[in-house]
């Protein structure tokens, strides 16, 4: 990159935001990642024609909008897992004049077919990382270069192996700025594992997951500690899983009271995948009525009897608070008055006064050293 671009990218980068995403002084817009796949993908991408790069896992539109400005992409396709980086990336598409040069696309082959070109922000999990291999080696042009890009401290051999299932050949770039690249080509076509499929005898449960799919077809602890809470719900109308994940809380809650009406909500593509394919395990896809969003924005005020939530406490590699403070207010809004929240969490991050500002008062229903089970009363 010469001089007057160096100048030129860095002027880009500033223009972006994480919004709508929480902010904190220690999350940033674009990384050391996001520039170093730019870079050693720059020449590859100025051979494309339109339509032949494909942005997988972009955090806030840095890899896309780059492409475009940077290298001159046209008709990028992307796939993000979250929500909320659709949205940044649109905000940002705007606010750099740059609408209208991508489009969102889920994981599938309409992604990548054709793709000689695939910039990827590697996932946290192996198992995303399968799928979007899998993916990509399914559809892409047989000349495609995949790019995987990460912080040193978070990519292992692992990575290599994973890819080297879906490409003969797999090699490694030299890191900078502690960010290394992995580059693949080659792909091996076959059809996708996903999603993968786990019954659960001791809870009467079939869990199915895609890659990006948080615990995949495992049931965590956490959630397992709140499905232990389930016969002291108080039965009611309409019930919310909010950040659903693969759905387990969702289907266990149909199962227990028939009576419920039950939705099921997170802002993860994979998540809502998951728990789609998880409620037709369980011969619930009729009772459970599944839906991408963000903090339940979907769902009108005052409209819902129980909440369930397992609210994560990492973005990114960050704790933060933030995340699990707007699926609170989220709750509030939605529950009726005296309708019920359960939350399970961390002990360590002792929500209850939280809970009890935002939701209503606050009693612990199950404590050990590890998880809290609090019971938030709507005001």
């Amino acid at each position: 990159m010469t001089a007057e671009m160096a100048i030129s990218a860095a002027s880009f980068f500033d223009r972006l935001r994480r919004a709508p995403d929480v902010e904190a002084p220690e999350l940033v817009a674009v990384d050391a990642t996001d520039r170093l796949l730019l870079d050693t993908a720059a020449e590859l991408i100025a051979a494309c024609g339109p339509g032949e790069v494909v942005v997988v896992d972009d955090g806030y539109g840095a890899l896309t909008l780059g492409a475009v400005a940077l290298h001159g992409a046209q008709d990028v396709r992307v796939a993000q897992d979250l929500l909320v980086g659709e949205r940044a990336l649109a905000r940002n598409a705007e606010r750099t004049g740059f609408t209208g040069t991508y489009r969102s696309v889920p994981l599938s082959a309409e992604l990548a077919s054709g793709a000689r070109v695939v910039l990827v922000q590697a996932p946290k999990g192996l198992e995303a990382l399968r799928e979007i291999a899998e993916v990509v080696a399914a559809s892409a042009a047989p000349d495609v270069t995949v790019l995987v890009g990460g912080r040193v401290k978070h990519m292992t051999h692992a990575m290599n192996e994973v890819l080297r299932d879906s490409f003969t050949d797999v090699s490694a770039s030299l890191a900078r700025q502690k960010s290394r690249v992995l580059v693949a080509r080659g792909p091996k076509p076959a059809p996708s594992s996903f999603p993968r499929s786990q019954d659960h005898p001791d809870l009467g449960l079939t869990v199915r997951a895609h890659g990006a799919a948080f615990a995949g077809t495992k049931i965590d602890i956490g959630t397992r500690t709140l499905l232990g809470c389930l016969d002291r719900m108080t039965p009611a109308g309409t019930a919310l899983d909010l950040g659903a994940g693969t759905g387990a809380l969702a289907v266990a809650l149909a199962r227990s009271h028939p009576e419920l009406t039950v939705l099921a909500v997170d802002q993860s593509a994979a998540a809502i995948a998951s728990a789609t394919a998880t409620a037709e395990a369980n011969g619930l896809a009729e009772r459970i009525r599944v839906v991408r969003d963000d903090a339940a924005e979907s769902i009108p005020d005052g409209s819902v009897d129980l909440v369930v939530c397992n609210p994560p406490f990492h973005v990114g590699a960050a704790v933060v608070t933030t995340a699990a403070d707007r699926l609170f207010a989220a709750a509030a809004r939605v529950l009726r008055p005296g309708g019920e929240l359960w939350t399970v969490y961390n002990s360590a991050l002792r929500y209850k006064p939280t809970l009890t500002r935002i939701v209503g008062p606050t009693t612990v229903a199950q404590q050990t050293p590890k998880f809290t089970v609090a019971v938030s009363t709507r005001r």
